[in-house]
């Protein structure tokens, strides 16, 4: 024994069996564990892990939530529908409408032509109709006032003195006239103005006249109203500005282009005196 194997505090203790054995154990186990462990990685590595993902059930609150947004969504896309119907028609209407506009427009404008037109034609006539008033008084007063020189009184001519020759084939062509229409500008054969049946009427005879009243006033030799011959250019106005002609026919009568509602007519001179005559045959 050793000598201080009586002092409690220099002694080795003793290793409990049972520890010693409980560390063996826990030793073993860990390194069991590892093994294992070892064997699930190899065997993880080996084959693959796979998850199932549960998605959730549809209950019936879920269902009827997801009709209401389907509802609210096809309602969307008819009140879209609704309001693309109703600019497209928004549209057409604002188009119509120009359309109409320019066309009443356009009917205004030839409404206010047509209208100034007529008035234009009115006062033509009116001052025309004044001007024969004017024209008649001054004849009739010309017709009852004494030639100087001579006691004759100064009258329009109602003499049926024969035609004869050229002045025969105008009356003949004047004549054969009667009764066609009256139309500014016409020469026949269907139509005339005035001026363009007494031009026609003396082309016949192979004698050319001017076109317009103003100059067949003063084509030829001035007679006396008092004078007349048949086959004479009757005129309306003065000498050179004359607004109407015609043809003396003989026996107190005329024959002219009067007017769109008269047409060719043959009339006495009493109708609407002349104002005076040219000779030119």
């Amino acid at each position: 024994m050793s000598h201080t194997a009586h002092i409690r505090s220099h002694r080795k203790p003793r290793r409990n069996a049972s520890k010693i054995a409980m560390r063996a154990g826990v030793a073993g186990g860990v390194l069991g564990t590892l093994a294992v462990a070892g064997a699930s990685g190899s065997a993880s590595a080996a084959e693959p892990v796979t998850q199932t993902l549960e998605l959730p059930t549809l209950t019936a609150d879920m269902a009827v939530q997801v009709a209401q947004s389907a509802e609210v969504t096809q309602q969307a896309a008819a009140n879209y529908q609704l309001q693309a119907e109703r600019d497209a028609a928004a549209a057409k209407a604002a188009k119509e409408a120009k359309a109409d506009l320019a066309d009443a427009k356009k009917k205004a404008e030839a409404r206010k032509k047509a209208a100034e037109a007529a008035r234009k034609a009115a006062a033509e006539r009116a001052s025309r109709a004044a001007e024969r008033t004017a024209l008649s008084a001054s004849t009739s007063a010309s017709a009852s006032t004494p030639a100087a020189g001579s006691g004759a009184s100064a009258s329009v001519s109602s003499g049926s003195s024969a035609a004869t020759g050229s002045a025969a084939a105008v009356i003949s062509f004047v004549k054969a006239q009667v009764g066609k229409a009256y139309v500014s500008g016409a020469t026949g054969p269907s139509a005339y103005d005035c001026s363009g049946l007494v031009q026609t009427a003396f082309k016949q005879v192979g004698i050319s006249l001017p076109r317009v009243s103003q100059d067949q006033s003063t084509a030829g030799t001035q007679v006396s109203l008092s004078n007349l011959q048949p086959g004479d250019i009757l005129y309306w106005g003065g000498a050179g500005s004359a607004y109407h002609v015609g043809v003396y026919v003989g026996d107190g009568m005329f024959v002219g282009a009067q007017n769109p509602s008269t047409g060719v007519v043959e009339r006495p001179l009493s109708y609407d005196p002349p104002s005076g005559a040219v000779r030119v045959l």
